[in-house]
């Protein structure tokens, strides 16, 4: 399975994706922490500004995608390093007194399991705080996930199905959840960020540097290259072809305390 995740497409939207970790970070209550860990840390470069600006004693960011570390490696000092590891099983209990994670979460599968996995790994009055995209009822994600459920695209995928729409709660189940894993407060929002893009050609590029790298990661490269093109087509099918294009897209915000 190759690492498709590739920092110079992700980043071509550098401002744009950037954003919503400063919005994150409002959510935190300044406090002084010992230690803090950056779950789907990505470049390391969101990580460091979050290091600089609490200063915690000893952060960590946690990445699955190599590629994305050897950048991240840059970043690295005393206080602030880097390691791979799998969101999906991590947990460290009693371990941080900030956990946060920006635009990583969406990827892994049981949430409630996942979410309790976290206020384990978090020491008594440790804050959480997590964004995560939430346009999976978007026809960027529809067609992808319905595409996957194909023969022809399912067969490429090894029998996998890409199920993110199926994966994410609501709004009101992620309050709910936070309340019975017995966070003593919680803050959760939804916002919408409206991009403006040159052409819809730019959602493309946008959904190649996140979304679609699932499919790039579980095809052969020949067939994620007709995946591709057929994508395209089929969303150009459904899109306007407006110039700008604007792009709305959702976000969940999530901050609470154990």
């Amino acid at each position: 399975m190759c690492d498709a995740w590739n920092p110079t497409q992700y980043e071509k939207f550098k401002n744009e994706r950037s954003q919503p970790f400063f919005d994150l970070m409002d959510f935190i209550h300044p406090e002084k922490f010992a230690s803090a860990i950056d779950l789907g840390c990505g470049t390391g470069e969101l990580t460091r500004v979050m290091h600089e600006r609490f200063h915690p004693s000893f952060t960590l960011g946690m990445d699955s995608s190599q590629a994305m570390l050897t950048k991240a490696d840059e970043f690295s000092s005393a206080s602030l390093s880097f390691a791979a590891d799998n969101i999906d099983a991590w947990e460290q209990p009693s371990s941080f007194d900030l956990i946060i994670s920006n635009a990583a979460l969406q990827w892994s599968p049981d949430h409630p399991g996942l979410f309790k996995r976290l206020k384990n790994s978090l020491r008594t009055g440790g804050q959480l705080a997590v964004q995560m995209p939430m346009n999976h009822d978007y026809p960027t994600h529809l067609l992808s996930s319905a595409m996957s459920q194909e023969d022809g695209w399912q067969t490429a995928l090894g029998g996998k199905v890409y199920d993110k729409p199926k994966t994410m709660l609501s709004v009101e189940q992620y309050a709910t959840l936070l309340f019975k894993l017995g966070f003593r407060e919680q803050r959760v929002e939804l916002k919408v960020y409206g991009h403006l893009l040159e052409s819809r050609e730019d959602v493309i590029s946008w959904v190649r540097g996140s979304m679609l790298t699932y499919f790039e990661k579980n095809m052969p490269a020949e067939n994620y290259a007709a995946f591709l093109q057929e994508y395209r087509e089929r969303l150009f099918a459904i899109l306007p072809d407006d110039k700008p294009f604007f792009y709305p897209f959702k976000r969940i915000f999530l901050w609470a305390r154990s």
